[in-house]
């Protein structure tokens, strides 16, 4: 593991040192005017609002989620920070083109790789050099020490509006090391995020019965992949040969059709499939029997597919015409369900567990 480390704003080295190239504090440092870091159990009293992301199972979209909740509230002019603590699966850099940063430890503790200048992003990923390929191969105590430092040692600066939490797939003792850092400082609550098919609806209600027993309150359910929708224009149609399994690419030749006899349909109408079997209901039945609030769903969507492998937000150029509206519509309604606790106690965020 290579950590950029700080030498510390006393040493003769302070400011100039190489490690110093892209420290936020090395002016102060070089200068002799760097104060010291809040002590580490205050920081997280700088972060208003505190969410946590779950999944109770590995990939249903919890990372995607959470990058593009991140963006989206950046985009709002709050000041976001985005705490990737999926210590074995790290996605967030990928995420949010932010692949090959390394992160400084300085006398102000961590200091987040910024996407934007409202919105800081802190992964495991970032503190070695090693190829993406190695594996974190770490037993519990040690995953859970590293959880406890990010918690406690990221300088976020004056404050943050809102702090989401990536957290990894499962509810496990991992889990429970998040909720006990953020106890004091209160957390808002968390959001689940599912696919439709009865075999993830198990594990969410064990996600849900989780959060209730450890006191975190439940922002709501997503359902995710909610049915594979595109723009007709996008479809590629094969003709298939069901002796031999082989395929012809014949794309040309319907939309050529389509546009010769029923041009309107190139425009605003969209091909839609049934990806994951929903006829238990899904997460929306599922948040009724629970007495949880379900968010909404967003769809399958290639093009919010490739915005995220290049570290894009689904919000910018209208390219996600799919999942950015379904997306906007759920971040709304978390938003507004934070103000108004918010706004019944006073101002001050009392959801602690």
């Amino acid at each position: 593991m290579v950590i950029i480390d700080c030498p510390g704003p006393l040493a003769e080295t302070a400011g100039k040192s190489e490690s110093c190239a892209d420290c936020p504090n090395q002016q102060a440092c070089a200068t002799g005017t760097a104060p010291t870091g809040p002590d580490p159990a205050e920081r997280m009293a700088s972060v208003k609002h505190k969410i946590l992301v779950l999944s109770c199972k590995g990939g249903v979209g919890k990372s995607t989620f959470s990058a593009q909740l991140s963006f989206a509230l950046a985009g709002m002019g709050h000041q976001v920070g985005l705490m990737d603590l999926d210590i074995c699966g790290p996605s967030m850099p990928k995420m949010l083109g932010r692949e090959g940063h390394l992160l400084h430890y300085s006398n102000y503790g961590w200091s987040p790789v910024y996407v934007e200048p409202n919105l800081g992003v802190l992964s495991i990923s970032f503190t070695h050099s090693e190829s993406d390929d190695e594996p974190a191969i770490w037993r519990g105590p040690r995953k859970s020490a590293q959880i406890k430092e990010f918690l406690k040692e990221v300088d976020w600066g004056d404050h943050i509006d809102y702090l989401v939490v990536d957290t990894p797939p499962g509810t496990s003792d991992k889990h429970i090391t998040i909720v006990q850092c953020l106890l004091d400082t209160g957390i808002d609550g968390a959001i689940i995020v599912t696919t439709p098919q009865e075999v993830a609806m198990a594990d969410v209600r064990k996600g849900v019965n989780f959060c209730k027993r450890i006191g975190v309150n439940v922002l709501g359910v997503v359902e995710n992949m909610s049915g594979l929708i595109q723009p007709l224009s996008d479809v590629k149609f094969m003709k298939l040969t069901t002796e031999t399994g082989s395929s012809v690419d014949v794309t040309q030749d319907m939309i050529s059709c389509i546009r010769e006899n029923a041009p309107e349909l190139l425009d605003g109408v969209f091909a839609w499939s049934q990806v994951f079997d929903s006829s238990g209901g899904g997460a929306e039945r599922m948040c009724e029997e629970m007495g949880v609030p379900f968010l909404g769903k967003v769809p399958l969507d290639p093009q919010l597919g490739r915005a995220a492998e290049r570290g894009k937000s689904c919000f910018e150029g209208n390219k996600c015409s799919v999942s950015a509206p379904a997306l906007k519509s759920i971040i709304e309604k978390v938003v507004a369900s934070i103000k108004m606790k918010e706004d019944l106690s006073g101002g001050e965020n009392k959801e602690t567990p």
